[in-house]
């Protein structure tokens, strides 16, 4: 018998780049311990409310100002209830309940607003890269959004529209729809300019003049050879939007015009607890912590997904 020859070895299936990119993203640990975060902390506002099924909006007088469990490690008079592990508030609604009910309620706003940002963004960074007629007044539009001061644009949007919004849809979803449409439509800008960069220069490519020679429309020339280019940056873009637009809500929350008084999100939470923060300083700490850790890990996300998906970088 012959030895078989490399010629007659059985064709291996090419390897997925995904792998590769998987390979890249398991080497930052900080990504990784990001990603497991954030996976933690949806399910916990998604499902907990099914584990832990006390109601954040039950008043219970008998049993307010209950302290953490913690407490009773240095403070043996602490009243404590191990009914209420992260204790309640001055009206008796236990912290843990209203934790994952305005982390839901922070977390959907996050989504929403930073898909419609990212959407927002990416149409117009497209259309001012391949259409050269539509690029100085796209650019100039995106460079007006980056110059308006955030902050009190986004007062002025909830000034305005707030009580249209709540007679229209009611008082939760209208201040819902109005700040992820505030927060969509001031945040798309970075996006906008990534992809308008990267759609320049992928327009001069091989590949690109050759679909354009065949008559290709722009329509699929875009979808087809385009967008899946340049969803890379999109992806990495789409992560720190999450981030931004949670401090966002958190922060319009915290200054009181968010989501009505008896609505809990973490920004409210601290708003609520800034009253009574040298009484009760756990109350102020918790929701502090879920948004900061929250960030924290999307950014570490962010890195990950960034140095994973840059073929430039992959593999050092």
């Amino acid at each position: 018998m012959t030895d078989m020859t490399a010629h007659d070895m059985p064709e291996q299936p090419p390897r997925s780049q995904w792998w590769d990119v998987w390979d890249q993203f398991k080497t930052h640990k900080g990504a990784l311990m990001g990603g497991g975060f954030l996976i933690f902390i949806t399910l916990a506002v998604v499902v907990g409310p099914w584990i832990w099924t006390l109601d954040p909006q039950k008043l219970d007088i008998r049993a307010k100002d209950i302290r953490p469990i913690y407490t009773a490690l240095w403070d043996a008079g602490a009243k404590v209830d191990w009914g209420h592990p992260l204790g309640t508030d001055n009206l008796g609604r236990d912290t843990l309940a209203k934790l994952m009910a305005g982390g839901k309620v922070s977390m959907s706003v996050g989504w929403v607003a930073m898909l419609l940002s990212v959407v927002l963004g990416t149409t117009i960074g497209v259309a001012a890269g391949y259409f050269k007629r539509l690029d100085g007044v796209l650019m100039r539009l995106t460079d007006l959004f980056l110059a308006l001061p955030l902050l009190p644009l986004l007062l002025v949007f909830m000034l305005l529209f707030r009580d249209v919004l709540r007679s229209a849809f009611g008082p939760e979803t209208g201040i819902f729809i109005l700040i992820v449409i505030a927060i969509g439509i001031t945040s798309w800008m970075q996006t906008a300019r990534i992809v308008r960069g990267d759609i320049l220069a992928l327009k001069e490519r091989e590949f690109v003049l050759a679909a354009r020679s065949i008559g290709t429309s722009p329509a699929k020339m875009i979808t087809r050879h385009l967008l899946p280019n340049v969803m890379s940056p999109i992806m990495v873009s789409a992560t720190l939007g999450l981030a931004n637009a949670i401090i966002t809500e958190s922060a319009l929350s915290f200054l009181g015009l968010g989501f009505p008084s008896d609505f809990p999100t973490w920004g409210k939470l601290l708003f609520d607890a800034t009253d009574r923060m040298e009484l009760y300083p756990e109350r102020v700490i918790w929701p502090g912590i879920a948004i900061s850790f929250t960030v924290l890990s999307v950014n570490y996300l962010g890195d990950g997904l960034r140095d994973a998906l840059d073929p430039r970088i992959r593999g050092r």
